[in-house]
């Protein structure tokens, strides 16, 4: 399907391409006429390798080939598109060192070469000068850090630097905003040392867990004991044991447990894409009541991988937090539970059993868990055990299409103990191909009840999200149509259509890059990581179409953008779907991209096939 128009906004792909190409070498003309060189962010951007391969044979095809061939070509188009799911598995990774090669030791970053823990043996530069004359030149004059928290942390190596540089390159520190946020944390949740050494010398306690545990392994070796002596003896009247059950385990009373009353709020969904925790701030800004961290794998956080802690941290402005878990095990899991209701500030814990991806699926984790009742069962009233706050689970319909399990799997999830249910109107095998079954999701609510249970998919407009409460659902999570449009949350609260405008649009990204960089850090990794999570935000942002260009409200999720000429050229800009375009407004934001650089999103939009 493909969304209507007005008629004067149509146009073909020739027609958006070329006019997209004539504004940026008329800007260019002008650019070079005021300052007398060509702007290097002005450059034309080379598509990734697999895609550019790709894309000459079309072209090819198109120039050398008969009318015929030309034929067969579009004949086969459907057959490619159907392999075009999932994620781009191969596409090419920049690494900081892609980025640059002389790097600055970070004791001479924070002022204190002297104390470098390498001595003569580091790798690093310990020349400012000779740093300084290889650096990238600066992207502003004025910098994030600095402006908010009256000292970069960065130095000479922020991109900004011009902004906070003294004589001899020295750091200028503004003392009377350092001290407003003295003793104050923007970000928690992070993975302390000290922490990190003991798990990674498993010196960490888990007394609860080891007691759940234990009944767990005594109820099954009765069971076994029993069943043995049952087949010795006929008249035998032992009875078997089944798996440990709430009243087998000490837990806090009612009273003592912290409550989730999230009655109708808006649930942003724990988004993988476009940087987690940066996102979230803007979605926050727009009115979403409850996020979410990304998934993180219990296996790793028991490890210490820091990278995977990173996946918990929460923004100070963040009232009502949670932190989404996957894993297969029920000892892992119930550990992993205990560790973080000790260490980490979270307001509940979510269990991702809808996770669709192979990786995940084949181990036994995400939608998996469905098929394995006797786990599932055991990981919730694990976690459950050992947590003092909410314990909540995200489901989707089933593992095959025309199978359903949610109405089957969500009473025994209200009797083990969980909180919330979240249900994906979906099953794995469909991904996002089809539409939502919000039918199925209002027949599961009635069985949950008393338990809430919040409904997931296809909302993209306050009309959506009007339908999806009138099935009887708790609450909504809302997902692809916050990495669209994720000013959503506005438009459901103020029962409106948003016609936002471009420069509005541009800048949220504007705030995107400065979270961001306040995030990932202001220096060369830290841009390139910004841009890096920007341009993957971008694959998303590009089919959204304007309210005031459609031909009829509200745009639907699954209908194709066609190619359209917007009211301004960075409307236009912003609709384009090739990723020289992406690449185009993060230059806007962050200065030129990197000599080599090349970008192909985490995933293939396969929801418009």
């Amino acid at each position: 399907m493909r969304a209507l128009l007005h008629c004067r906004y149509v146009s073909s792909k020739e027609q958006f391409h070329a006019y997209l190409k004539a504004e940026r070498e008329s800007r260019n003309q002008e650019n070079n006429q005021d300052d007398g060189e060509e702007d290097p962010s002005s450059n034309d951007q080379t598509e990734p390798p697999a895609k550019q391969m790709k894309l000459d044979g079309g072209d090819q095809v198109r120039k050398q080939g008969s009318q015929e061939e030309v034929l067969k070509e579009e004949e086969k188009k459907p057959q490619e598109r159907k392999r075009a799911r999932g994620q781009n598995k191969s596409r090419p990774c920049m690494k900081p060192k892609h980025y640059e090669k002389d790097r600055l030791c970070q004791s001479v970053i924070q002022e204190c070469a002297e104390k470098c823990y390498f001595g003569s043996q580091c790798r690093f530069l310990h020349d400012v000068g000779e740093y300084m004359a290889v650096k990238p030149s600066d992207l502003g004059d004025s910098c994030i850090l600095f402006k908010t928290f009256g000292k970069c942390i960065y130095g000479v190596t922020c991109r900004f630097a011009r902004a906070h540089l003294g004589e001899d390159y020295r750091n200028i520190i503004n003392g009377d905003l350092v001290k407003q946020w003295e003793g104050k944390s923007l970000v928690r949740n992070s993975l302390s040392k000290e922490l990190q050494q003991r798990l990674r010398k498993k010196k960490v306690c888990f007394d609860k867990s080891s007691e759940y545990l234990k009944k767990g392994e005594a109820s099954e070796s009765m069971v076994l004991q029993s069943s043995c002596l049952v087949n010795a003896s006929k008249d035998s009247t032992l009875k078997t044991i089944g798996p440990v059950t709430d009243e087998d385990v000490i837990k806090l009373r009612l009273c003592e447990k912290k409550r989730l009353d999230i009655q109708g709020k808006l649930y942003l969904a724990p988004l993988t894409t476009c940087g987690n925790l940066p996102f979230r701030r803007i979605c926050k800004r727009f009115g979403a009541d409850v996020t979410c961290g990304e998934m993180a794998v219990c296996t790793n956080l028991l490890q210490g991988q820091s990278s995977e802690w990173a996946l918990l941290k929460r923004h100070y402005t963040e009232d009502l937090f949670g932190v989404q878990l996957e894993g297969a095990f029920p000892d892992t899991m119930t550990r992993c539970a205990e560790l973080l209701n000790q260490t980490t500030e979270m307001d509940f814990v979510d269990i991702n059993v809808g996770c669709p991806i192979d990786l995940v699926y084949k181990k036994g984790g995400g939608c998996a868990l469905m098929n394995r009742s006797n786990k599932f069962e055991q990981i919730v009233r694990g976690m459950n055990s050992v947590l003092d706050v909410p314990l909540t689970v995200k489901i989707r319909t089933g593992v095959q299409e025309k199978v359903n399990l949610a109405h089957k799997v969500i009473p025994n999830i209200r009797k083990w103990g969980a909180s919330m249910v979240t249900l994906h109107g979906r099953s794995r095998e469909q991904r996002y191909t089809k539409v939502a079954d919000w039918e199925y999701i209002a027949e599961c609510a009635k069985l949950a009840s008393p338990m809430p249970l919040f409904g997931n998919g296809d909302i993209l407009s306050y009309e959506d999200a009007n339908r999806a409460m009138q099935t009887g659902v708790s609450g909504i999570m809302i997902a692809r149509g916050a990495l669209i449009k994720p000013w959503i949350f506005t438009e459901v609260k103020e029962q409106r259509h948003w016609d936002i405008s471009s420069n509005e649009r541009f800048d949220i990204l504007k705030d995107f890059t400065n979270y961001g960089l306040e995030h990932w850090g202001s220096d060369t990794q830290g841009v390139e990581k910004t841009r890096k999570f920007m341009l993957e935000w971008l694959s998303f942002l590009c089919r959204y179409i304007p309210a005031g260009l459609l031909e009829y409200l509200p745009q639907k999720i699954n209908e194709r953008p066609p190619y359209y000429m917007g009211r301004d050229y960075l409307e236009t800009l912003m609709a384009s779907q090739n990723v020289d375009d992406w690449i185009k407004i993060s230059e806007m934001l962050l200065g030129p991209v990197p000599t080599n650089f090349t970008f192909l999103p985490k995933h293939k939009a396969n929801s418009y096939r």
